[in-house]
């Protein structure tokens, strides 16, 4: 947890409390203009979360400037910190500590960038250094010579005319987005991109709209889930724009690159910044537009404290710099739904007669019509309808196959009365990698080639669920001759050719064919909508429209089949009504008074830690404002893995569900009950997470 890391087991006592050392010494002489310079350390303890003053000697007031990387002497360790600002003097009441190094010249943090975390931190209930860690990227000194040299700068660019924007002209309110881009303007939309591949897919549109407004002269931070997704809009970027102008910001390509790219946007030699969730914070100059495409994917979720959300990361930014905003995907997030219903942003959206023309047709297994033709289709693996489609797809493409799970068999069951097969050592339940493997535990990896079950002693096991490997195999017996390609887990590819093959994938690990899928398969629907979570509907929603925006339209054959029961979210895809979906399970939600209807805080921790941290916040909220709680209820195998411990000792959790009108009050009392908890250390570590999508 967020807190246990933070628990300062090796610092001075006067560490802890939050004072550094301020005993008078006979130092050298301060700089003559504003000798005080405020300093931000980067500590991850929430009672160090404030600015500190340091005096600036002479000899660095040249270079101690607002912005720089410098190390002071904390109680008399030295720590790393950022000049916020330097001034005329100080209210502390006693001496100063001198600031001890000047690490490097270069002003790595802008006022724009100190603003914006300042404003995650306190959304997030987080610290500005928690924040700073994840915007401002590792030092490479190299780097930063090239910069000093003039080696980064890449001189003056001749932007490419703008691009067609046929593609934008084809949505509703699509054209007078780009023109008010192009006029200077800052328009806020939500985007439903129809296709995901070829010149009308949506990397074309978001480079169109990132073009247009760099024709204004402004710049734009584009954000995307992974690294596939990264390189189509790179390729699209490259079509309409210079590639000296474009900075990719991405941790999977070292630090030595990323550190380089983030320079060139900071000395302003680059104006488009694409990359992963940290490209969010990239110091863009003159900033005009703000993208996240597909908000819905958890990999925009920060995994290190504060868990910030790149989507609300780019709407503060957007209100901050007062910049155009665009949120794109082939979907709506229920988040992106209220933006729209509040008209904070306006839906483009395609008319039904372009839907109509773009998309694939949509057939489920389940409605009354397939159910008549083919009796069995309820229980069959892959029914009539999903052969049939794929049969005639392989004769003229690829043919996707979206599947649930990797592995082979991922969970097995007892033949005779179908419990769950588990581990005899730690009850995990077992599985198997292959044809041939003997089955072992997902957990400990134990082998059990003689299990027996413990319900009704039988031996003999079967597949619980078939897994991708499990399915490419049945695949390719069922249609011999024809390849197949597998895509999960460590080994996803980011394209296949144009020719017939079968490709086997997990969901979000779908390739991309550069002219569309024949026809896709949508496997394992029921497994998705059956998960034990809030957003199992809209997140089955979202990857069942990722992958039919793979496929051809349907006047070029292009065919999707679902395999699950006819539900609100079979019917959402097969009416390509992302939207609709979206607004009735928004309303939905304001009814149970459910996220992102409100706002949801959870506490995480030992019993009595979370127990004392809900007493002191509930305790400093506004009189006869009780807000409404759940918990603390026990975690006891939140992690996927077996739990050591017993119900009585395990982490629990406590959730409050906090309504839009109290969440800033809400959020600044329990960031202040965490930096008292820390500075007193009364209690445990408990770890406090906004808006986590995984706590309901």
């Amino acid at each position: 947890m967020a807190g246990s890391e933070a628990r300062p087991s090796l610092l001075q006592p006067s560490l802890l409390q939050g004072f550094p050392d301020r005993t008078p010494v006979d130092g050298p002489p301060l700089a003559p203009v504003d000798p005080v310079a405020r300093v931000v350390l980067e500590s991850s303890l929430p009672h160090l979360d404030r600015p500190f003053d340091y005096s600036v000697p002479a000899e660095l007031s040249e270079v101690a400037l607002p912005g720089v990387r410098v190390k002071v002497k904390f109680n008399g360790q030295e720590l790393n910190g950022y000049i916020i600002e330097r001034r005329a003097d100080s209210d502390a009441s006693s001496p100063l500590s001198t600031l001890h190094k000047v690490v490097s010249p270069v002003a790595v943090l802008t006022p724009a960038v100190i603003e914006l975390a300042g404003t995650v931190a306190a959304r997030y209930a987080g610290t500005l250094s928690d924040v700073l860690r994840t915007a401002i990227p590792p030092r490479v000194a190299k780097v930063e010579k090239e910069l000093l040299a003039g080696d980064l700068d890449a001189g003056v660019r001749e932007l490419k005319p703008l691009p067609d924007a046929h593609a934008w002209a084809t949505y509703s309110n699509g054209a007078s987005y780009l023109q008010h881009l192009a006029s200077g303007g800052s328009p806020k939309a939500v985007l439903a991109a129809l296709q995901g591949f070829g010149p009308g897919g949506w990397a074309a549109l978001v480079a169109s709209a990132v073009a247009t407004v760099r024709s204004s002269g402004r710049g734009a931070v584009v954000v995307v889930p992974d690294y596939r997704d990264l390189e189509q809009v790179e390729t699209a970027l490259a079509n309409v724009l210079p590639s000296s102008d474009v900075a990719r910001l991405t941790a999977d390509d070292g630090q030595t690159p990323r550190y380089r790219n983030f320079l060139r946007l900071l000395s302003g030699s680059a104006g488009v910044a694409v990359g992963t969730r940290s490209a969010a914070y990239a110091p863009v100059q003159n900033l005009g537009l703000v993208v996240c495409w597909d908000d819905g994917d958890d990999l925009h979720i920060e995994q290190r404290a504060p868990y910030a959300h790149t989507r609300e990361v780019l709407l503060l930014r957007a209100e901050q710099a007062n910049a155009a905003c665009l949120m794109a995907s082939h979907s709506r997030s229920t988040e992106l739904q209220r933006l729209v219903e509040m008209q904070w942003a306006v839906g483009i959206e395609a008319p039904r007669s372009i839907v109509r023309a773009t998309v694939p047709r949509v057939l489920n297994t389940a409605d009354s019509f397939e159910q008549e033709r083919d009796p069995l289709a309820r229980i069959a693996r892959l029914p009539g309808a999903a052969w049939r489609a794929a049969k005639e797809g392989l004769e003229r493409g690829p043919v996707l196959v979206q599947v649930a799970r990797a592995g082979y068999a991922p969970s097995l069951v007892c033949e005779s009365c179908r419990e769950l097969a588990r581990c005899n050592a730690c009850q995990g339940p077992l599985a198997v990698s292959s044809g041939t493997a003997v089955p072992a535990c997902k957990w400990c990896s134990t082998p059990a080639p003689q299990w027996r079950c413990t319900h009704c002693s039988g031996t003999r096991l079967r597949r619980g669920a078939a897994g991708v490997m499990r399915t490419a195999e049945e695949l390719g017996r069922a249609f011999p001759g024809k390849p197949v390609v597998t895509s999960s887990g460590e080994h996803i590819k980011a394209t296949v050719p144009d020719a017939p093959a079968l490709v086997v994938a997990t969901v979000g690990a779908e390739p991309i064919a550069p002219n569309g899928y024949a026809a896709a398969l949508l496997l394992d629907g029921n497994s998705l909508l059956r998960r034990e979570n809030l957003r199992a509907g809209e997140d089955t929603v979202r990857r069942w429209f990722n992958a039919a925006s793979l496929v051809k339209p349907a006047r070029q054959g292009g065919l999707v089949v679902i395999t699950a029961d006819d539900t609100a979210a079979t019917g959402a895809l097969l009416r390509w009504d992302a939207s609709g979906y979206a607004s009735r399970e928004l309303a939905l939600r304001r009814e149970l008074q459910l996220p992102p209807a409100v706002r949801v805080a959870s506490l995480t921790g030992a019993r009595a830690d979370v127990v004392h941290f809900a007493e002191a916040f509930e305790a400093s909220t506004a009189p006869g404002k009780k807000l409404r709680s759940a918990g603390p209820a026990p975690m006891l195998m939140s992690s996927g893995a077996p739990s050591s411990v017993n119900e009585a000792d395990a982490d629990v959790r406590t959730l409050y569900f906090i309504p839009y009108a109290d969440a800033a009050e809400a959020t600044r009392a329990m960031r202040a009950v965490k930096v008292a908890s820390a500075a007193k250390r009364t209690s445990g570590p408990v770890q406090l997470r906004l808006d986590g999508v995984d706590v309901l």
